[in-house]
């Protein structure tokens, strides 16, 4: 049996949460999200927690149901604190720019790239070589974040490109005479 789903996920006060089926509905201060759950998992809602569990005892549905109250527990803290993701540019001329719903970034590269915000993401530039994506839906922030790294990777020899904040980058020795 999975330690985590066995977890009930607590309904704050000012949050409302809603279960029809396998759909769970949560509302908070910060918005509204909700997630479909496998036909291999029960949710259930008493009072104010959400409880999952497995409805078969086969090795799927109890491998899902821990996934599944994770997500439920995402919803509940998305709609109450949010979720960020710190990105840090490392590179002699490597900057970025919010511009209107644009990001601008300058990588290295001949040109500029441009990247389009998407709607429910917020994206902050407090320094030039600091980006900050912020949301509710932590898949989305996750993506985002992921899609402005893959721009320029950090390399090996000399640590260039767009790291997460706290991200170990493996360096290598450059070639010797």
């Amino acid at each position: 049996m999975s330690r985590i789903g066995k977890k009930p996920v607590a309904v704050p006060s000012g949050v409302t949460a809603n279960v029809e089926g396998q759909t769970v509905k949560v509302k908070g201060p910060k918005g509204a999200l909700q997630v479909v759950l496998h036909d291999d998992v029960t949710v259930s809602l008493d009072k104010n927690v959400i409880k999952v569990a497995p409805r078969f005892e086969t090795k799927r549905s109890r491998s899902l149901y821990g996934t599944s109250r994770t997500l439920v527990s995402n919803l509940v803290a998305g709609v109450t604190k949010g979720f960020e993701e710190k990105l840090e540019i490392t590179g002699v001329g490597y900057r970025a720019a919010v511009q209107g719903k644009q990001l601008n970034l300058q990588l290295g590269f001949s040109h500029d790239v441009n990247y389009p915000i998407p709607t429910g993401i917020t994206i902050a530039t407090p320094k030039p070589t600091e980006i900050v994506v912020t949301g509710i839906d932590k898949q989305q922030v996750g993506q985002v974040a992921a899609e402005i790294r893959g721009y320029r990777p950090p390399e090996p020899y000399k640590g260039k490109g767009v790291k997460y904040a706290g991200e170990y980058i493996f360096r290598k020795e450059g070639k010797k005479k």
